[in-house]
């Protein structure tokens, strides 16, 4: 799995182009709870055999990057959850998952054919 850094609401208009011609996630990240570490960590295994290769996933420290967790719940159209995965697919979020929920399989399901 490769992440991509998110650390700029600007870089949230990048993001609504590019899930207009592939799927994008957005992991949202608490590096201080042991529940976020245990997600992403679940999260990273699942992703690897998954079939999941052409979607970009992007990582955001929400310690760091508070107001840009902020501005992706304006922008999407979600409530702040702290481990959150949303999948944005032409420009809006059609999967969100929290917490211990967030499962690979569960987002696929969301995947547009």
């Amino acid at each position: 799995m490769n992440w991509h850094p998110l650390t700029s609401a600007e870089q949230l208009d990048t993001i609504l182009e590019e899930s207009k011609h592939t799927p994008v996630v957005i992991f949202k990240h608490s590096t201080a709870c042991s529940i976020s570490s245990t997600a992403k960590s679940r999260l990273e295994r699942q992703w690897d055999g998954a079939s999941v290769d052409h979607i970009k996933p992007y990582y955001l420290d929400l310690l760091r990057y508070r107001p840009v967790s902020n501005e992706i719940a304006e922008v999407f159209q979600v409530q702040h959850q702290s481990p959150q995965l949303l999948l944005i697919q032409d420009g809006m979020c059609t999967y969100d998952a929290s917490h211990l929920g967030i499962s690979i399989d569960s987002m696929k399901k969301s995947l547009a054919v």
